[in-house]
């Protein structure tokens, strides 16, 4: 339960954060992608099912309060949830070059979607100039908050698994 709690609690929290301090904090009118980090980060530490299960609930919140269509934004965060959870049998807390790996092909699959889904079927054949000004910044910049953001999501995940070992002791006889 207190799992959920905190979920809850840090989806928000990058929600809230993605869609006001960060949309100030703006370069070129791009801002980096928190749901993002979140949904890998949490998928790489804890699996397939809960990256799953929280890229549904940041594509839904993203669908609700951003997105035209419902569905679609939760269906993209679901399955990059899912793919980053894949990777759970190779995660060290130590190593930091395969979560910022996935993160950053995260956001790279996530943007090469939107530009199929809203752009190209639309027929606006403009890529170059998409990756250009969007995709590429949008990169850094993610990678760039996802090395601090990373970090404090280990630490709660720790804190978490902690708390549930011991837990798990008392019931044991």
């Amino acid at each position: 339960m207190r799992r959920r709690i905190v979920l809850f609690i840090i989806i928000t929290l990058c929600f809230l954060l993605q869609t006001t301090l960060f949309k100030t904090l703006s370069f070129a009118n791009i801002s980096p992608n928190l749901l993002i980090i979140a949904v890998s980060s949490f998928g790489f530490m804890r699996g397939k099912k809960e990256g799953l299960w929280v890229g549904f609930f940041c594509g839904l919140l993203i669908d609700i309060f951003c997105g035209k269509y419902i569905g679609l934004y939760a269906l993209i965060y679901m399955y990059i949830g899912f793919i980053n959870g894949l990777f759970q049998k190779r995660f060290y807390p130590d190593d930091i070059k395969l979560p910022m790996l996935l993160i950053g092909g995260s956001d790279l699959f996530y943007n090469l979607v939107v530009y199929f889904f809203m752009f190209l079927l639309r027929g606006r054949f403009s890529f170059l100039y998409y990756l250009k000004s969007i995709i590429i910044p949008e990169f850094v910049y993610t990678m760039v908050i996802s090395i601090l953001l990373y970090l404090a999501f280990l630490k709660v995940n720790q804190k978490l698994e902690a708390h549930e070992k011991r837990r798990a002791k008392k019931f044991d006889l």
